[in-house]
């Protein structure tokens, strides 16, 4: 008996990791605040890149960067800058890397203010997910725009209106599956 063949979304059918990521991750909606700060530094460190370079080198960026831990990359002085410039393992451009640990402080100043990240980042949409036609292949929206200038007026770097949209379909903000893709209805 054949078994039926799973569509996906084309951008993922080429390379094995980014069949993973789509499979595994990609569009799925995160709520957790500290990994929705995760993807949006990575989504900084792709901007004129392939998402592909960013997604092999993600284990030695979290163990570059202290898993991620806003708190210990808050922390970050000179000296780790220059430590993270020497790291053949990640994207080293020190515009980004400084991007990072400021925006390890912004996160942190928003908790100390008793702010969620994760609530910040959905109440752009209410809470909710939003729904793309399964067809259109957008770079960024008028709410990519809107989210853009939010983070740029706390003071985040390397989110313009495309590396938020590229974002928020990542984090699941926005179901961008294809129509005929198998992980479209998934996400919902």
């Amino acid at each position: 008996m054949n078994t039926p063949t799973r569509h996906r979304c084309t951008w993922a059918s080429d390379d094995a990791l980014m069949r993973e990521y789509h499979d595994r991750e990609w569009g799925v909606p995160q709520r957790d605040s500290r990994m929705l700060w995760e993807m949006l530094m990575l989504e900084g460190f792709q901007a004129g890149l392939a998402w592909i370079t960013v997604l092999r080198k993600r284990d030695a960026f979290r163990l570059a960067f202290d898993g991620f831990e806003p708190a210990a990359v808050a922390r970050y002085g000179a000296a780790d800058v220059e430590r993270l410039m020497d790291n053949p393992g990640i994207i080293r451009a020190r515009a980004k890397i400084e991007a990072t640990i400021r925006g390890a402080q912004i996160y942190c100043e928003m908790q100390e203010k008793g702010e969620s990240f994760s609530d910040f980042c959905w109440s752009f949409t209410d809470g909710k997910a939003l729904q793309g036609d399964g067809k259109s292949r957008l770079v960024s929206t008028p709410l990519s725009e809107q989210i853009s200038k939010a983070l740029k007026a706390r003071g985040f770097k390397f989110v313009g209106p495309t590396i938020v949209y590229a974002w928020m379909q990542a984090v699941g903000i926005v179901n961008d599956h294809a129509d005929d893709c198998f992980r479209r209805p998934e996400v919902r």
